[in-house]
């Protein structure tokens, strides 16, 4: 019986595939929309987390300022003798280091660039989980000294020397010579599209005296070893609350800011985000189950004698009602087939277009598949009961 309805609500398509199509479009659009939205819902949360996890759970950043804290005055910087106050006396830290950035340009014969000029010490290798292509580190000396050497990026290196790698040549970052010891791994963009490999990394203290012009450090580094992240963060508050002698109810003019609470939140918020789009979209699932359930309603009035003449024959109202049912329910089982294979293919080409990995999850395709069966189901007992319930007489006199 399922296999004969099936058959004859085929056949009942096939002859009006204009208003069939017209009446799956609201499933097609519900179920594209969904899995579309989800896919790269999926994709933008693992770049996300994938380039915050570049830089390791295990990092801290400690800033001055408290974005709580409203003034107009210029937040207290630190010093070098805060990095060392750290590397000294807080256990469980595997590197500290300091931190400044300005924008500055990199010249080499004739060749320009504008580039971000950090200056920091050999422990941002470890705090920033930044690698060395080629060349070497800075050496302990040339910490001390402040010395012109500087470790370039990927980008740095393309633009001023080609497919070359540099090996002890000199180039100009703003007015100052430096030598280039070294090249940086290659990172790709950052989440807002900032090239990362766009750098030049110089020591602290010739970032201090010849970029920067001054001994503030705006920014340190702070990489826990594995598990005292936490420890870590709560001694870091405590260190910087006596050394500024602020009191325990006061107000805090510094920020310690935890990577592994930066990403959970990012997530969290990218699962929220994903879920809202998603239910709005999934309203237009209600919106074709509505649309479908008209139609069935029109198709039970134009075949009223069809329906007679079958029930005159002897079909029982079981019948009747399974063969308007199935085909409500086709209707929107082809609908969220195509809408299942629109919608992956629009979430392919938004996650190409925005440089984001393309994650299925199998579970929501199948959900939205499901739920559009589901639609069929309620949106279609109401014209399938109406039709089995029909009396045969006044069906067949029905002009």
């Amino acid at each position: 019986m399922l296999i004969e309805a099936f058959r004859l609500a085929l056949h009942s398509m096939s002859r009006n595939m204009m208003r069939s199509f017209l009446t799956m479009l609201g499933i097609v659009i519900g179920v594209g929309a969904v899995i579309a939205m989800v896919t790269v819902g999926n994709g933008t949360r693992q770049r996300v987390t994938g380039e915050i996890s570049k830089l390791g759970t295990n990092l801290l950043f400690v800033s001055p300022g408290n974005p709580e804290r409203r003034s107009t005055l210029a937040p207290r910087t630190f010093d070098v003798r805060d990095v060392d106050a750290i590397r000294d006396q807080i256990p469980g830290i595997a590197a500290v280091a300091p931190f400044g950035q300005v924008s500055g340009t990199a010249i080499r014969e004739g060749n320009s660039r504008t580039v971000s000029v950090i200056g920091s010490t050999n422990d941002f290798f470890t705090t920033m989980n930044w690698q060395l292509a080629s060349g070497r580190n800075f050496l302990e000396s040339e910490e001390r000294s402040g010395r012109s050497v500087c470790i370039i990026g990927g980008t740095v290196r393309k633009v001023l020397f080609g497919d070359t790698i540099p090996d002890g040549d000199r180039i100009r970052v703003n007015r100052i010579s430096c030598e280039v010891i070294g090249t940086l791994v290659s990172k790709g963009k950052a989440i807002d599209g900032q090239d990362q490999d766009n750098m030049v990394l110089i020591p602290f203290r010739m970032f201090q005296r010849r970029i920067a012009g001054s001994t503030d450090v705006s920014l340190i580094t702070v990489s826990a070893k594995d598990g005292a992240t936490g420890p870590v963060k709560t001694a870091l508050e405590d260190l910087f609350k006596e050394r500024r002698k602020i009191r325990e109810t006061g107000d805090r003019d510094f920020e310690v800011t935890d990577l592994s609470q930066i990403l959970g939140i990012v997530s969290m918020t990218t699962v929220i985000l994903t879920g809202l789009l998603s239910s709005i979209a999934a309203v237009s699932l209600l919106v074709g189950g509505i649309g479908i359930m008209n139609i069935m309603l029109v198709s039970v009035t134009e075949r009223t004698r069809e329906i007679g003449v079958r029930l005159a024959i002897g079909a029982t109202e079981r019948q009747v009602l399974t063969q308007f049912l199935v085909e409500a329910i086709v209707l929107c089982l082809i609908g969220g087939l195509i809408g299942m294979i629109i919608g992956l293919v629009l979430a392919y080409t938004a996650v190409s277009l925005m440089s984001v990995p393309f994650v299925v999850d199998p579970s929501i395709v199948l959900i939205a598949f499901g739920f559009s069966a589901l639609i069929g189901v309620i949106f279609g007992y109401f014209p399938a009961r109406r039709a089995a319930r029909m009396n045969p007489i006044d069906a067949l006199r029905y002009e």
